[in-house]
């Protein structure tokens, strides 16, 4: 593993520090476990936009040749 300097003010720091104790784990840990959710949800993310976009290129739908007006669009 690699290591990884952040700067935090000292507020943020400190609560975080305590919502770590809470947790009974350590801030290190929690950051760790943050991106590694982070990165999965985004891999998971992009994935999906690709298949959507091979879905839409191998689909065979039509959306058909009648045009509304514009008073068609608006009828209550």
């Amino acid at each position: 593993m690699k290591n990884v300097t952040l700067a935090l003010d000292e507020a943020t720091l400190r609560a975080a520090r305590q919502i770590a104790a809470q947790r009974s784990t350590s801030l290190n840990a929690m950051i760790r476990d943050y991106l590694r959710q982070l990165t999965e949800r985004e891999s998971d993310a992009e994935q999906a936009r690709h298949r959507i976009v091979e879905l839409c290129r191998n689909s065979t739908a039509t959306i058909g040749s009648r045009r509304v007006t514009r008073d068609e669009l608006h009828e209550r």
